[in-house]
């Protein structure tokens, strides 16, 4: 009998061979309104069973409070956004910085942060009780460096790991209590059925990593280690999400974080070759994404995202771990035929 979708994930999680690769989806809005009308389907999971895509169930978590005290304009955090259109879309960027002008932890301390229990936790529980049992289910992230960036503008960021330590601390220090006390409730009102939590930073540019390692270690990997830790405590399994050149980091990813997934895959990167990462990390390791988003998806033509799924096939192939995805979100760039191509070549020839 074929296997469910998450059966294929927690095969490849257990590291068992699955009847065949699995696959995930990621897409802007504007790709997934387009597909549901090009394909004729009716909602997305039609068009998840329409290309046979594997992709996880969401537990969302609403927030009670939508806005920060001092700002009705900014979010929880004090952040502002904007609309910035595109040709073919629109994505909301930050606006504003509200920690740009701290000088010291005390000034940290001393801004209103965000209460973690100021969420509607019974519609949590109400989505719990309704899960069906056919796919993964994912819930809860955490990526503090990347809302550090919005408090404090990344330059200020940046700098503050070299020169501003003690501020840079005591923020990580709020960001980290923060998403403990929530993804704990979350975890515990999930009674086993999460499988799946999101640890992430973006620590890769197309050449090199964004920071030093060193920073990464006193920075980012401790309180990774420990918000992990909390998932694995629950038996629930952790996916890692880092863009770019990161090579150099995933030993440390995998020795103190303890990563199970890596995403996205962007061999295209420098250091981020396919072949060399089997070699190296194909034994500890399950690979997620690896077609290209730079290059072939949105400016390929159909046989050339055809020929890069089936060379992925031959160098993840077993006992190396694949989940076959787009390296990214899916860009309006991206025509429709390219992203069917995709699907319709990995369910043609991904039976392992």
């Amino acid at each position: 009998m074929p296997m469910t979708p998450r059966q294929r994930w927690l095969a490849l999680l257990k590291r068992e061979k699955p009847d065949r690769v699995p696959t995930d989806y990621w897409a802007t809005p504007e790709v997934t309104a387009r597909l549901l009308g090009d394909l004729g389907c009716r909602d997305e999971d039609a068009l998840f069973e329409r290309l046979h895509i594997d992709r996880p169930r969401f537990l969302w978590v609403p927030p009670t409070v939508q806005h920060h005290p001092d700002d009705p304009q900014a979010d929880v955090w004090g952040v502002r956004h904007r609309e910035v259109r595109h040709a073919t879309g629109a994505y909301w960027e930050v606006a504003s910085h509200p920690l740009a002008d701290v000088k010291t932890a005390a000034d940290v301390h001393a801004f209103r942060w965000p209460d973690p229990d100021a969420h509607d936790f019974e519609a949590v529980r109400d989505q719990v009780a309704r899960l069906p049992d056919d796919r993964i289910v994912a819930a809860c992230s955490y990526e503090p460096f990347l809302l550090y960036c919005a408090m404090r503008g990344m330059e200020q960021a940046m700098m503050d790991l070299l020169v501003e330590p003690e501020v840079a601390e005591a923020i990580f220090q709020h960001l980290f209590d923060y998403h403990w006390r929530l993804n704990a409730r979350v975890f515990e009102i999930g009674g086993g059925r999460i499988d799946l939590t999101y640890v992430a930073e973006d620590l890769g540019s197309q050449t090199g990593l964004l920071m030093g390692l060193k920073e990464i270690r006193r920075f980012l990997l401790p309180n990774q280690k420990r918000m992990a830790d909390l998932a694995r405590s629950r038996g629930i399994h952790i996916m890692y999400h880092t863009d770019g050149a990161a090579r150099e980091v995933i030993p440390d990813l995998l020795d103190v974080t303890g990563i199970e997934i890596l995403n996205p895959v962007q061999w295209r990167c420098r250091g981020m070759e396919r072949e060399g990462l089997v070699r190296d990390f194909g034994d500890r390791v399950i690979f997620h994404g690896a077609v290209d988003n730079q290059q072939t998806l949105p400016f390929g033509r159909p046989d050339d995202v055809r020929r890069e799924v089936l060379e992925n096939l031959r160098i993840f192939a077993w006992p190396a771990r694949w989940i076959c995805a787009p390296c990214h979100n899916l860009q309006p760039v991206s025509p429709t035929e390219n992203i069917v191509a995709l699907y319709e070549t990995i369910w043609e020839h991904g039976r392992l």
